[in-house]
């Protein structure tokens, strides 16, 4: 059996030290902090909500510059140089259960699997020493769970699944119509079975860009409230999220915690999702709790046991199980508290799946991470809703119910690599099963003598009509009129002896066996890496189970799990208003592995003398970026990885692409204010959507000590439309890299970042290629986008945001023209 070893030692994967708890504070709710608290993301200043370490968590640094910081360290952000990135940290591991069920409050309080024994023998005593560890737990911190039954957040314990989505996933954000359209989303995302909740992700990673807030980055959001009631009108639920870690940018009118307790009642919203944090702290919870409408609160990983009282959920990400399916710790400890576990960069999302299945939790949605796309296969998305048609109807049943996790299974199911657990509650008894195996299992699934007297011949009292469901076989899904078995991830009644796996279970009730025309459905089968579900019901049938089989019979699980992967492509910019652009084909760029086609705007002006010029002709070029979760052109930054840190995560890299450009002149300097003005006069240009256009403008001109100025504020958009009234195009990121190089080149001041004609989108998100770098830098956590002055091989992949909120102080933009003829001789190479 793999897992931690209860004195600290990783019995599989190496070693991990033991907790030290940290020192109670003013509220027995939070850790004290000496001057600040980090996460390995940023520091929160003292006095500020930031991330809070478990009153059972937290190593210090022993550093003497982290000593003299009083930093206290999450040691879920331990340096991982030394591991295999694709193997469980000692920390993701399943923490071993000793005999007796006793075990250290700093290592049970915060564990995130209880691993379950290889050996079946041993888990009738495991269960046992389950259910002392958890009445001890309870004891020990006089463990309320009233905050529960508070009717106005009730629902959290059915929130099955929850789909964290970027505000600009153009699945959700109609970018012709600069509107949010949430009935085109879910048409395309309910392959995945429907979502209870949704995250409104918002801010990170674009936010650091310039000056703008958290708190800036929801509330500039035209029709944001509107777009909540659209999600809960049809059932569901909206969090928005909190970066405890946005300390270096403006600071809003109140503290965090007022502040979020004032945006989640402008929004509406119905939680809040812990960016980074596994809990709360003592003000945050109170005033998130208290507001109005109250907040339900989800942190990101392990919340710890003493957290789970006002925590309603959590998520469990990077949990590796056992091989026998394990208990999620938080979840034995409180049924109610709903747990969405996640692997963020996983492409085979099976092993999550299982072990929400045989826990009866839930599953985060996240198949866009930060613009990267890491799309579920057929194969998960079936599994997925498998799962959520059986935890909807029998919610109840996984909450209240009896669970006896690793009981009944039959001795060839177990050969093949099948677990079974059980949950029970007055005349339903729901087993939940998963294959370990790599081949679909089909035969017997539950021991003898799991079975309850009388149900084989309840199996066989059922009418001779259609049932409720309308499908002619009754013996598939007819009416019951007594004690009757349904695999429920298959859509049919079960014999049974194929349950059972003994006629004689059916013989010992007066009751022949199944003929043998019968075969095909005495046999329960649970997919390579899948999941099934078979209920027992001791009455007649539920309303609802006739709909749940034939969604389920007419729903087949899908073996394919091939990755549905994506090309970013560079997109031809849009005409301007009264512009019409030429177009030409370009040579691919991007990263050499994935280079794509792309086309650009051809301009059909004459550049001024002081234009940089350059000589057409291929080049190798390096592009050198800080690695972040956006990644950069194509795919993925990190594939099938556990949790990346440092140094695989905000290091400095560098790509090379081979390009081929055209002859082109750029220009030395960028647009200004006075020749913004000039351009808004002659024309009377006006973007469709206003938001943050020129915002410190009046009557269409800046401040008059401001004209030499680089323009900002202006959308990618705007950029186009200047540069088609001036008979010019915005420069490719790579015509912007070779010119800069030249002597000639020069930046205004302030520095501001420059658009370039880079737009690439995958379908989901649209993202563009700023170069240059800015005088203003957000400064405090290594989540924030990059600033600062940067050479001209710095590239910075920027999300596009839509509604106005991609305008910036910190991006302005210059010129390019295209040459032609003897303009086109010499210039940079």
């Amino acid at each position: 059996m793999s897992g931690i070893d209860p004195r600290g030692a990783a019995t599989s994967a190496g070693e991990v030290d033991a907790v030290e708890p940290a020192v109670s504070g003013t509220d027995p709710r939070d850790a004290v902090r000496a001057d600040a608290v980090s996460d390995g993301r940023g520091t929160a200043a003292a006095g500020e909500v930031g991330p809070v370490e478990p009153a059972t968590g937290g190593v210090e640094l022993e550093s003497d510059v982290a000593a003299a910081a009083g930093l206290v360290i999450d040691v879920d952000e331990e340096n991982t140089n030394e591991l295999n990135p694709l193997v469980p940290r000692p920390i993701d591991l399943p923490t071993v259960l000793p005999a007796g069920g006793e075990l250290a409050p700093e290592i049970g309080d915060v564990a995130k699997i209880f691993s379950a024994p290889d050996d079946p023998a041993e888990w009738p005593a495991w269960r046992d020493d389950l259910a002392h560890w958890r009445d001890a737990a309870r004891d020990r911190l006089d463990y309320d769970g009233s905050l529960y039954d508070r009717p106005s957040t009730r629902w959290t314990r059915s929130a099955s699944s929850v789909a964290l989505l970027w505000l600009w996933d153009e699945r959700l954000f109609d970018r012709a119509a600069q509107r949010f359209d949430v009935e085109r989303f879910l048409a395309r995302a309910a392959d995945h079975g429907g979502f209870d909740g949704v995250v409104l992700w918002h801010a990170y990673p674009v936010i650091g860009i310039d000056d703008r807030n958290q708190f800036d980055f929801y509330r500039e959001v035209p029709g944001l409230g509107e777009l909540v009631v659209e999600f809960q009108s049809r059932g569901i639920r909206v969090f928005i999220d909190y970066n405890p870690w946005d300390t270096g940018t403006r600071r809003a009118a109140h503290d965090d915690a007022t502040e979020l307790a004032l945006i989640v009642g402008e929004l509406g919203v119905d939680g809040v999702f812990l960016d980074t944090m596994k809990e709360g702290d003592s003000r945050l919870i109170d005033a998130l709790l208290h507001a109005t409408p109250p907040q339900v609160l989800e942190g990101e990983s392990r919340v710890p046991n003493q957290r789970i009282q006002d925590h309603q959920l959590s998520w469990a990400q990077w949990f590796a199980d056992s091989e026998a399916p394990g208990v999620m710790r938080a979840h034995w400890f409180e049924r109610r508290h709903m747990m969405h576990s996640t692997r963020r960069w996983n492409r085979d999302h099976s092993a999550e799946l299982q072990s929400a299945h045989m826990n009866g939790t839930g599953i985060l949605v996240w198949d866009t991470v930060f613009g990267v796309w890491v799309g579920w296969n057929d194969r998960d998305k079936s599994t997925l809703r498998r799962m959520l048609r059986v935890q909807r109807a029998l919610n109840e049943v996984l909450v209240e119910g009896e669970w006896t996790p690793l009981a009944d299974a039959s001795a060839a199911a177990l050969a093949a690599g099948v677990y079974v657990s059980r949950f029970s509650l007055g005349e339903l008894t729901l087993w939940t099963a998963v294959n370990r195996g790599d081949a679909d299992y089909t035969g017997p699934l539950l021991d003898p003598a799991a079975l309850t007297p009388g149900v084989s011949a309840g199996l066989h009292r059922t009418s001779s009509e259609p049932g409720a469901s309308g499908v002619a076989d009754a013996r598939t899904v007819g009416e019951v009129h007594g004690v009757a078995l349904f695999d429920l991830t298959a859509g049919r009644r079960v014999e049974v002896e194929s349950v059972a796996g003994a006629v004689a279970a059916g013989a010992d009730a007066g009751v022949p066996a199944a003929a043998p025309s019968s075969a095909a459905r005495s046999h329960v089968t649970v997919p390579a890496r899948g999941i099934a579900a078979v209920l027992q019901v001791w009455a007649e049938e539920p309303a609802w189970l006739a709909g749940l089989l034939a969604a389920a019979a007419a729903d087949a699980p899908s073996a394919d799990a091939t990755f549905p992967a994506r090309v970013a492509v560079r997109r031809i910019p849009a005409p301007s208003r009264g512009m019409p652009f030429e177009s030409a084909n370009v040579a691919p760029s991007g990263p050499s592995e994935g280079s794509v086609g792309a086309t650009f705007a051809v301009s059909n002006g004459n550049p001024p003398a002081d234009a940089v010029r350059v000589a057409a002709g291929e080049r190798e070029l390096t592009m050198t970026f800080r690695r972040r979760e956006t990644g950069t052109y194509q795919g993925a930054p990190y594939v099938e990885e556990w949790k990346p840190l440092a140094p695989r995560l905000h290091d400095a890299r560098a790509e090379q692409h081979r390009v081929s450009l055209g002859a082109v002149a750029v220009a030395a300097r960028e647009v200004t204010n006075a020749q913004f003005a000039a351009f808004l006069a002659a024309t009377g240009y006006r973007p469709a959507v206003s938001n943050r256009f020129l915002p410190d403008w009046v009557d269409d001109a800046a401040p008059a000590e401001r004209g030499d100025e680089p323009v900002t504020s202006i959308d990618l958009a705007d950029a186009r439309a200047y540069a088609a009234w001036a008979g010019a195009r915005l420069p490719t990121e790579w015509e912007w890299q070779v010119a800069a190089t030249d002597a000639g080149f020069g930046r205004a001041h302030p520095l501001v970042w420059n658009w370039t004609e880079s737009e690439h989108d995958d379908g989901i998100t649209r993202f563009v290629m700023l170069k240059g770098g800015s005088d203003h830098e957000s400064l405090g956590s290594d989540w924030y986008t990059d600033g600062g002055p940067r050479e001209p091989e710095f590239s910075l992949k920027l999300l596009l945001p839509g509604l106005g909120l991609d305008r910036s102080p910190s991006i302005g933009f210059r010129l390019a023209w295209d040459l032609h003829g003897d303009d086109s001789a010499g210039g940079t190479r």
